[in-house]
């Protein structure tokens, strides 16, 4: 399989992955479609790069993030995420109203985390070891779980205020 054909099919499996860096990064959905681009380019360009001695995802999602933070940082943009858009049907159960309620206030408290902390954040929700995420990041493993600590009781305190 040549270079192109392998990046394409790539891209393809883990484009969920770059979508989620992309929306975590951005406050609209413009900005979210440039993020977007910008990380395939870069990832593009340091394909040749890749050594194999992490996984394929981990790598992207060091990409990706670095990819996201340099971008936001030299634009000067203020950084907030992009609110959650959930249709509300009106014979939704309370139930789900309840999960819906909670979801918007979890995002919308995410929204006071810098940019190490949401990526962070994100690499814990998405179920990433203490080791890989300070392996993504240049963090120590000890530093990652500090960080973690921390931003549970930023955003707990967040959500205490928000309710």
């Amino acid at each position: 399989m040549d270079k192109r054909s392998r990046f394409t099919e790539l891209i393809k499996e883990h484009e969920q992955l770059i979508f989620k860096v992309a929306t975590l990064y951005t406050n609209s959905r413009e900005d979210m479609e440039d993020l977007y681009q910008e990380i395939i380019f870069q990832l593009w360009k340091s394909f040749n790069t890749f050594r194999d001695e992490s996984k394929l995802s981990t790598w992207m999602y060091r990409v990706a993030m670095n990819t996201a933070i340099y971008t936001l940082k030299n634009s000067k943009r203020q950084v907030t995420t992009t609110p959650i858009n959930v249709s509300t049907e009106s014979v939704m159960d309370s139930a789900n109203r309840s999960a819906e309620d909670k979801l918007k206030l979890l995002h919308q408290s995410l929204q006071v985390l810098n940019l190490l902390e949401k990526g962070i954040i994100l690499l814990y929700m998405e179920g990433k070891s203490y080791y890989e995420i300070g392996k993504l990041l240049g963090l120590t493993t000890s530093n990652v779980g500090t960080k973690i600590s921390r931003i549970k009781e930023k955003l707990k305190s967040q959500i205490n205020k928000n309710r």
